[in-house]
């Protein structure tokens, strides 16, 4: 099912990403250079792991673990948290933890574009992308 994700993505619109950052205690600094950055994201698969770069002028990032297996991963932002990527249905779920705390990215296909829906605690941004 990861395969329906498979592609390159560019960030068409951004809705509520200041809030979300801002709810995740990132920086006045990074929350702006955040906030205008369209990052492009490449999700592919090698072998039997998922493999999401993302890449902008900010900073680019690799992830590449197996469905359901929990790795180390180094946020942009700087946090040190455990990650779990997993198809629940037709979604692509990423989970990362820290410190007792939790967030969730949700990815969906919806009208041929992909839909990424962050939420931590009460707030939400969704961010929508094109395949390039």
């Amino acid at each position: 099912m990861v395969e329906a994700f498979c592609g390159i993505w560019k960030l068409v619109d951004s809705q509520n990403f200041d809030d979300y950052m801002k709810a995740l205690g990132v920086g006045l600094a990074t929350r702006q250079v955040g906030s205008v950055i369209k990052p492009t994201v490449m999700i592919s698969m090698n072998g039997n792991k998922v493999v999401v770069k993302t890449l902008s002028t900010f900073r680019n990032t690799e992830l590449s673990a197996k469905l359901g297996e929990e790795f180390d991963e180094t946020t942009p932002d700087d946090r040190h948290v455990k990650t779990t990527f997993t198809m629940e249905g037709d979604k692509f779920v990423q989970v990362q933890r820290w410190d007792g705390k939790e967030t969730k990215f949700v990815r969906k296909i919806q009208d041929g574009n992909m839909v990424l829906t962050l939420t931590f605690g009460d707030v939400t941004s969704i961010r929508t992308y094109q395949k390039a």
